[in-house]
């Protein structure tokens, strides 16, 4: 304990920093244990907890600027890269469209609590023209909304916590095998449920090319748009004769297509 206890009082800041800032980043590396053990340093005095706070709102906020630039500079395309690599199927670009559409800027303030939406939120910010002042305000809000609760129950348990510390450094190598293995297990099952989804949907997919040979018959498919407004906003080009369908509330497109035409769908 009393190793941890001196690796986190000469190098908390910077460990705090750089884990948060990484996070942010897009690494797949949780934040929030550290940030609760730092909370308990902070509250048994070994760590500044002013310090702490703002050098977290700091490296949160250099994550999200970065990713709000990109999203200036590349539009919809840096947003359709997240959503390929993302290792949630659910919490790809569709659900944070959504979000951003009904709430606006001010959606970025919980963003971080919002699985698949605090790496994606910054970039569609970015794409979507937000004027940075708005961006950094509402960012610098979020932050400071994340980085508070681990950081104050780290404060309020302080006690349970420098017991579990003792406990993990009781077992030695163990702990790191044991965390490494919890870690690796959670991305893996994502991973593998991830391609069992992109399998799926490969499976009733066509190519552009049999598409456009499906348009030149005489009974040409219906083709439906399922993009959300905000990335028809974004990416105008679209498919010749595609009906734009709010996904939400389908019936009110179907209504005009015919039962016995095939429909094809596509989506960001």
């Amino acid at each position: 304990m009393e190793e941890i206890a001196g690796l986190l009082t000469q190098y908390g800041l910077l460990l705090v920093f750089t884990n948060v800032l990484m996070t942010q980043s897009g690494v797949p590396v949780p934040a929030m244990p550290m940030l609760i053990v730092a909370g308990a340093f902070a509250g048994q005095g070994q760590i500044a907890l002013i310090p702490l706070i703002l050098i977290s709102v700091v490296a949160s906020l250099i994550g999200d600027t970065i990713w709000y630039f990109a999203g200036r500079r590349y539009g919809y395309a840096i947003l359709r890269t997240l959503c390929r690599v993302a290792i949630e199927p659910d919490s790809c670009v569709k659900r944070t469209e959504d979000i951003f559409e009904r709430w606006g800027a001010p959606s970025l303030m919980v963003a971080k609590y919002v699985p698949g939406f605090s790496i994606i939120a910054p970039p569609l910010a970015g794409a979507m023209r937000l004027a940075l002042f708005s961006f950094v305000a509402y960012s610098v809000i979020g932050a400071l909304l994340w980085v508070g609760l681990p950081i104050a129950l780290g404060v309020f348990f302080s006690l349970q916590v420098e017991v579990a510390l003792a406990w993990l450094e009781s077992l030695g190598t163990g702990a790191l095998l044991i965390l490494a293995a919890v870690v690796l297990g959670y991305i893996g099952a994502k991973m593998v449920e991830r391609y069992l989804l992109i399998r799926f949907l490969r499976m009733a997919r066509i190519g552009a090319h049999e598409l456009r040979e499906l348009m030149k018959l005489e009974t040409r498919p219906i083709v439906l748009d399922v993009r959300s407004a905000v990335a028809r906003r974004l990416d105008p080009r679209r498919l010749p004769g595609a009906i734009a369908v709010d996904i939400d509330m389908p019936g009110v497109a179907l209504v005009a297509v015919p039962p016995d035409r095939d429909v094809v769908v596509y989506c960001s």
